[in-house]
């Protein structure tokens, strides 16, 4: 078919976590036609997040392209995450859309991602069309959330045609949405509201020189690196000379390249096609110097575009090559060049993240503990075998004052949970700024917290509340140092001899902590087996056996009974760390360790320090 500017539009998902931003893409994909009846696709939740984490951890991780036809229109869709860890991912990909569905709990409503994802939506002037979905909850409080919406529309707007925007109702689940909380049968509401009140691209479509911006990055092993963006002048043509401009301080450097293959989306897949006009968002190959924020432009002089403007990372943590006496044994990739080459390549795609040297290996700088714990569970899964230091703030200079980054904190328990909360963030030095009652009963906290406080937080409140409560954050600025944070934790349980851990050895060792190994494993000296119940760190020997001698008692003879072990996933390992730790992370475990091993030389430096 043949396609102008006016039949394109190019929209953005956006909302706070589980508000069904993928569930409605699922029901767009489904009820377009885009798969046959017959396809798995058909079938199947949550289509667009490929990643295996992204399943496990129940969120979207990576931003998203699809495309579905209707009525002779072509929709561009991209999948966001909600998240504010994934930060980068929204802001790098928002820069193709001309518009946005905002996605509210009927129940929850505007929650701190919801403002996060919105105020940089409406930064960029992008048009938002409201839908209120999940109106099936038995708790849901549709008028209480249409208000609590305009209110953030009243913070957040930067011009008064903003605070115009059609509001829609939906069961994204059930595919089902509606003008009224009668919903229809489908969702072709939802098709009509992207034609009619998304605008059309404003772009220079009769220009004789093309430029693209380069949004994202793609690639197989057969036609290697894809450039993704949308182009906001002219046409691209297959075939066609093109120069990457490539922004560099107040210089732009320029590289002759050719556009190889050119493709548009259509659902899942891609269709080459010959050209692509302005407006459109399609992927190219050929121009494999291009990173994310180059401009692909054609003519004699051509422009650079805007770059994509990010903001600066507040975690960072070591990440370098193994160095215990188990290095090796369990990984594919395991020298320092491996993962300075692997740690490269995620920069090309992952523009959030931030690489220094340091030692053997990198600091890595992104925006949240999520934001690195994923990075470094996806090096894991990739046969990566690398030591983790303690996540660390990012600290900025601002107006020749030392500043540390700060965040606004939401907290939601139940009443009987609220003491153990105010405790654990008056600990902490969390200011509260808001305390409500929710429709459903549980009490919603808002404080303000220094992201170097929030580390490990939330593992200590879901084990104060036995899991129930929700908590999420969202960058609030900076402010000047008051005073470093110090994590509180009990001392180590450290083995003070190498050997294969004992069923012996630990139903002794037991009373003196909570373990973090099971009995038949390697350990080394300094390895850290488990949580002390004391301040001090404790050495303790593991592998000890029984002695086989003649002499027999009723209380030797009796059967041991150890209780179970704790087993840390890999967030509660960073959190555990203090700063004379390390996490040694292979393909096949997690092990916690102390720098320095020998426990002669360990309490040495402790001494010094």
């Amino acid at each position: 078919m043949t396609l102008s500017k006016d039949k394109i539009r190019n929209v953005a998902i956006i909302a706070h976590v589980d508000h069904g931003k993928t569930t409605l893409v699922d029901g767009l994909l489904k009820q377009s036609h885009t798969f046959r009846d017959n396809q798995a696709e058909m079938s199947q939740t949550l289509i667009m997040d490929s990643m295996d984490q992204e399943h496990e951890r129940g969120i979207t991780i990576t931003a998203k392209q699809t495309c579905v036809y209707y009525n002779g229109y072509k929709i561009n869709i991209i999948d966001t995450p909600g998240h504010a860890d994934f930060s980068g991912e929204v802001e790098r990909t928002l820069n193709m859309a001309d518009g946005v569905l905002l996605i509210v709990d009927a129940q929850e409503g505007p929650m701190p991602q919801t403002k996060f994802v919105l105020q940089k939506a409406l930064e960029l002037n992008l048009r938002p069309v409201v839908i209120i979905n999940k109106i099936d909850k038995p708790a849901a409080r549709i008028e209480e959330v249409k208000s609590e919406i305009e209110s953030l529309f009243l913070e957040l707007a930067t011009d008064e045609s903003q605070l115009f925007y059609p509001i829609y109702y939906a069961i994204a689940r059930e595919g089902r949405a509606g003008k009224t909380t009668e919903l229809d049968d489908d969702l072709h509401v939802v098709f009509e509201s992207i034609i009619n009140d998304i605008p059309a691209p404003e772009v220079e479509s009769d220009s004789a020189d093309a430029q693209l911006l380069v949004a994202a990055l793609a690639g197989d092993s057969y036609l290697g690196k894809y450039c993704i963006g949308k182009i906001f002048k002219g046409k691209l043509k297959k075939g066609q000379g093109v120069k990457i401009l490539k922004p560099s301080g107040d210089k732009v450097e320029s590289i002759n390249s050719k556009v190889d293959q050119i493709f548009s989306y259509r659902g899942l897949n891609k269709e080459e096609v010959t050209e692509a006009i302005a407006g459109d968002i399609v992927a190219i190959t050929g121009v494999a110097e291009a990173s994310i924020g180059d401009t692909i432009a054609t003519g004699d002089n051509p422009e650079a575009l805007p770059g994509i403007s990010l903001e600066a990372p507040t975690l960072s943590i070591y990440i370098g090559p193994n160095t215990s006496p188990l290095k090796g044994r369990e990984g594919d990739f395991t020298t320092s060049r491996q993962i300075a080459e692997r740690l490269e390549k995620e920069l090309e795609t992952n523009i959030a993240l931030r690489l220094q040297p340091s030692g053997l290996g990198y600091k890595v700088s992104g925006r949240g503990e999520l934001h690195l714990s994923v990075l470094i569970e996806t090096m894991r899964r990739e046969g990566y075998e690398l030591e983790a230091g303690r996540p660390e703030v990012v600290y900025q200079e601002i107006d020749g004052k030392k500043c540390e980054p700060m965040e606004e904190l939401t907290v939601e328990v139940a009443p009987e949970f609220v003491g153990a909360v105010s405790q654990e963030l008056g600990v902490r030095k969390a200011e509260l700024k808001s305390q409500e009652i929710t429709t459903t009963g549980t009490t919603r906290f808002v404080y303000e917290i220094s992201t170097a406080a929030l580390i490990g937080l939330r593992n200590n409140l879901l084990t104060e509340t036995r899991g129930t409560a929700i908590m999420s954050s969202i960058p609030s600025g900076y402010r000047q140092v008051e005073g470093r944070y110090k994590p509180e934790r009990n001392g180590a349980l450290v083995a003070s001899e190498a050997g294969v851990s004992t069923a012996y050895a630990l139903d002794g060792a037991q009373a003196r902590g909570v373990l973090y190994i099971p009995p038949q494993v390697d350990v080394y000296q300094g390895m850290i087996v488990g949580l002390s119940n004391k301040k001090t760190d404790l050495d303790i020997n593991v592998c000890r056996e029984k002695q086989l001698t003649n002499m027999r008692t009723h209380a030797s003879d009796g059967a041991i009974q150890l209780t179970p072990y704790t087993q840390l996933s890999l967030e509660q390992c960073l959190d555990f760390l203090l700063d004379d730790e390390l996490l040694e992370v292979t393909p096949k475990s997690l092990r916690l360790r102390k720098r320095q091993l020998d426990p002669i030389k360990r309490k040495r430096e402790n001494r010094v320090n």
